[in-house]
């Protein structure tokens, strides 16, 4: 049977996308213009702070004293995590080498970016993972420099625990700016910081915006939209867990979808039931973000069979993806399209946006059609070389010469003749297009 929703979204997660462009592309422009004085005038405006931008030593440490050791014990557990799951990942890459032809040696270099611009946001949640997930993995990826930018509350500045987060984490520098103005004196080496090669990390739209706008001049993980999650269950699932993990994404903000795709009707019907009752349970910020998403973006989406369910998934491309369902080994084969995947009731997105140790900096949007999300990889770059001796550059060269004749790029073909001319004067090669 065709798809049959339950629930159906009246919106789509697209912000005015025209408006914010505009008001991030004259801040971004008006900071390249007057570097510091300009950021630290946003800075001032936005962030309405008054202290130091750039921690030292002292404001750090007295950060770190105001966190509890039971959450320090939890950062430090989380990033070990992060750090392991980081290392494992880095070993996959190796540099290698390998002769072509005979002659003739190719290779790869996986080389870390110098510097790196951290964002980690803290304005309507105080997001204490981002800090572990962004930096430890550069710091694993062997980046030599780290910036951390947070937006400083009035009073207090940055966040005592994503501060004593970042530190342990590896940061070498921690400033207490938000917005386009953070990533703006990231990706242009203001406040005495290096200039930023890659700028990760989540936050509004128009921190997004700025690093879209800033896409070329520096690297970026991704261009991220609202955060979104889909959530396959069968008649196995438990439909109070279902509606709870739903209503744990759906608080993330008013716009951040959350899909329940299932072959089970009874199981749809009675998630439907609970999930507004979940909702009205939680403080009321957490509740006006999960009710406004719940009721505008959310979907419920009854399926035939379970490979109707994993094309549906496909299609949507989550953020998270959580198997609620049997044979998990199956949908492990079959799934092919989510940012992070969550296999099984034993485990759940909460865990990986926290601790579990996998990043959860990743693709919305449909993203995850082409990209994952934030690992060591985004971090490096995979560079390649070669050598030849004389003897193996000379088949090489030969057809170097006449493809490029065919081309009709002559500058190239020479340079491969003049090789050929110089190291074996006493051949004669048929260079010509027609070979």
């Amino acid at each position: 049977m065709a798809r049959t929703y339950l629930k159906k979204a009246t919106l789509t997660s697209v912000s005015d996308a025209g408006e914010v462009r505009e008001t991030v592309t004259n801040i971004l422009n008006d900071i390249a213009a007057r570097g510091d004085a300009a950021a630290m005038e946003y800075a001032a405006k936005f962030d309405k702070y008054d202290g130091n931008i750039l921690l030292n030593e002292d404001e750090i440490a007295a950060a770190a004293a105001k966190v509890p050791q039971k959450l320090k014990d939890d950062i430090r557990f989380a990033q070990d995590n992060v750090r392991r799951f980081a290392e494992q990942q880095k070993a996959t890459v190796s540099d290698i080498q390998y002769e072509i032809v005979p002659g003739l040696i190719a290779g790869q270099k996986a080389i870390p970016v110098d510097a790196a611009g951290c964002y980690v946001p803290a304005g309507r949640y105080r997001h204490i993972a981002s800090a572990v997930m962004t930096v430890t993995t550069a710091k694993v990826a062997g980046c030599r420099h780290i910036t951390v930018c947070s937006p400083p509350q009035p009073g207090e500045g940055v966040n005592p625990a994503i501060a004593y987060a970042a530190q342990i984490s590896g940061a070498d520098k921690i400033m207490a700016i938000g917005g386009v103005q953070a990533v703006a004196a990231m990706a242009f080496g203001l406040l005495d910081q290096p200039k930023a090669n890659i700028i990760v990390g989540p936050g509004n739209q128009f921190v997004a915006e700025a690093k879209r706008s800033l896409y070329g001049r520096v690297g970026i993980d991704m261009i991220a939209g609202p955060t979104d999650s889909l959530i396959l269950a069968d008649a196995q699932a438990d439909p109070f867990i279902v509606a709870t993990d739903l209503v744990s994404q759906a608080e993330h903000g008013y716009n951040s979808p959350v899909w329940l795709v299932t072959d089970h009707r009874p199981l749809a019907e009675e998630v439907l039931r609970l999930v507004p009752d979940l909702i009205a349970d939680l403080p009321e910020l957490n509740r006006e973000n999960a009710a406004a998403a719940w009721r505008d973006y959310a979907e419920v989406i009854l399926c035939a069979d379970r490979e109707e369910m994993a094309a549906t998934s496909d299609e949507y491309a989550p953020e998270h993806l959580t198997v609620q369902a049997a044979d998990l080994e199956w949908w492990l084969d079959r799934l092919t399209c989510y940012g992070s995947l969550f296999l099984g009731e034993e485990t759940t997105v909460s865990y990986g946006d926290k601790a579990s140790g996998t990043n959860h900096v990743l693709p919305t949007s449909r993203a995850a059609t082409y990209t994952g999300g934030l690992s060591v990889h985004k971090y490096m770059k995979i560079v390649t070389w070669q050598r030849a001796t004389r003897e193996g550059s000379k088949s090489v060269a030969e057809a170097t010469a006449r493809i490029s004749r065919l081309e009709g790029m002559e500058g190239h073909a020479r340079a491969a003749d003049v090789r050929l001319a110089k190291y074996f004067p006493d051949e004669k090669f048929d260079l010509t297009a027609n070979g």
